[in-house]
């Protein structure tokens, strides 16, 4: 009866005695290391599976058979510490399946002490697992990245401006954001259509966060064709110049705008507006100067930096 139990359950199990020789091994194991029991009885565990000589499941066995120790092996550090296949074809790729090992030593009547080792297929749960992570993951990068660009979207803009306020008034540091808007967007849509327009805006997200040097420092898509820069323990004129570079970097595109008035290519303006260290601020004064900045630069022509302090 016992034999036939061994035999049904669907876990591997070995019982092994004081000299490490195997005196047990179930169908189970038959079945997934492809050898017959009539192969491995008898023999010592290691000379089954060499490679484990001075691993972790060789100590428990020693532990467990020398200080009557129990261990169940991390899966985290052993995720597949036997020659184990779960089918043919695994085998032939030398595949091996994620395993859950427990080491149990064994008191036997009459005999020195045998030790059992209990071993149990997880790939399923290691795979259901994995795609529970990569949808957090996917389901934390649609939170917080904006869906057309692929840049940070205004949820994570206004928590990394938070952190960073608090960040500069805490350690008495600098921190200047910049508002980039594109010229003359309305017009662009109207003349080339919705979906040039798309386009063009990943185009100039692209090419404005790929300008940026640092980091710690973040462009997210504010809204619309306009764009929020936050960079940390930088002053107004750090800030002043990577604006410049971002405007002349657009420029650099040559993205042509019949619709637009003065130059006939697409550019953007932009304000900047610094927290300075004796001077901290509240996030939505910071933001209302950079806004204030960039309407500014829309009134002087467009296709230019200016920058208002709170």
């Amino acid at each position: 009866m016992l034999e036939h139990v061994l035999g049904a359950i669907d876990v591997g199990a070995v019982v092994l005695d004081a000299d490490r020789r195997v005196v047990l091994w179930n169908r189970w194991m038959a079945q997934h290391s492809g050898h017959p029991p009539a192969e491995v009885l008898g023999r010592d565990f290691l000379a089954v599976f060499p490679d484990l000589r001075g691993k972790r499941l060789d100590g428990a066995v020693r532990q467990a058979l020398r200080d009557n120790f129990p261990a169940v092996l991390s899966q985290t550090l052993h995720k597949a510490p036997l020659a184990l296949y779960a089918d043919r074809a695994a085998r032939s790729r030398g595949v091996r399946m994620q395993q859950a090992v427990a080491v149990t030593p064994l008191d036997v009547a009459g005999a020195a002490r045998h030790c059992l080792i209990q071993v149990s297929d997880v790939s399923a749960a290691v795979h259901r697992e994995r795609l529970l992570r990569d949808q957090a993951m996917e389901l934390r990068s649609q939170t917080f990245s904006d869906g057309l660009t692929g840049i940070a979207n205004r949820r994570h803009f206004d928590l990394s401006m938070e952190k960073e306020q608090r960040r500069a008034k805490r350690t008495g540091i600098s921190l200047t954001m910049l508002m980039i808007d594109i010229d003359f967007f309305k017009a662009y849509n109207d003349h080339y259509g919705h979906q040039q327009g798309d386009d063009t805006l990943i185009r100039v997200a692209n090419a404005l966060a790929g300008s940026l040097q640092r980091p710690l420092d973040l462009i997210a898509r504010y809204g619309g064709e306009e764009f929020a820069v936050v960079l940390p323990d930088m002053d107004s004129a750090g800030g002043a110049r990577v604006a410049e570079n971002l405007r002349q970097r657009i420029a650099q595109l040559a993205i042509p705008h019949a619709a637009a008035t003065g130059s006939r290519l697409v550019t953007v303006s932009i304000g900047v507006a610094t927290q300075s260290p004796h001077n901290p601020v509240e996030v939505v004064q910071l933001i209302g100067a950079a806004d204030r900045a960039l309407y500014a630069a829309k009134r002087c022509g467009r296709d230019r930096v200016v920058i208002e302090n709170p």
